[in-house]
């Protein structure tokens, strides 16, 4: 399983990079899909399903979509060049912050090390586990503390989402009617 993290981390690398440096505002969309389906099963195997399928829905499907659809109600303009130049300096200060970054790796404990350090706040943690039933109705204390507890913040980032759609909306009709 080591293995297929490690293919998928050098994936989502390279896709990164090479959406970046695509001129063809096309193919670095269909690039930037991979990349997000890449982060999803990323996330997927990184134990975190829930923010996988964020990725998967939100960055592969809708923010894909949407970017092919602007593509499609606006002009491409022809180019010579595929790719963008790269400047020297930005590559060395990218390549040393992900040597930085790199030395930083072994330090961290495995995923799932039964070993490794747990911040926990026992007050709370104690509160949700002992009273979530009790407050909420719902059995299980992870959708009870996301559904409930959370319930603000989650209603939060609906609405953000609601509004980045109602705005991509008026763009694209406002595209329509010049």
């Amino acid at each position: 399983m080591e293995y297929v993290a490690y293919a998928l981390a050098v994936f989502v690398v390279l896709t990164a990079v090479a959406t970046a440096l695509l001129r063809d505002v096309l193919a670095a969309i269909v690039l930037f899909g991979a990349y997000s389906l890449g982060m999803a099963l990323l996330y997927t195997l990184l134990l975190a399903p829930d923010v996988g399928l964020t990725e998967a829905v939100i960055g592969a499907g809708v923010t894909t979509l949407l970017l092919l659809l602007t593509i499609a109600r606006t002009v491409r303009p022809s180019g010579d060049r595929t790719a963008e130049r790269v400047d020297p300096r930005a590559l060395f200060a990218c390549g040393a912050l992900a040597v930085v970054f790199g030395l930083t790796l072994p330090g961290l404990p495995a995923v799932g090390d039964p070993n490794a350090p747990i911040v926990s706040y026992e007050a709370v943690t104690g509160y949700y586990l002992s009273n979530s039933y009790a407050d909420t109705g719902v059995e299980n204390t992870v959708t009870a503390v996301l559904a409930a507890y959370r319930g603000f913040d989650t209603f939060g980032e609906a609405t953000v989402v609601f509004g980045a759609g109602v705005a991509t909306l008026v763009v694209l009709r406002r595209e329509v009617l010049t």
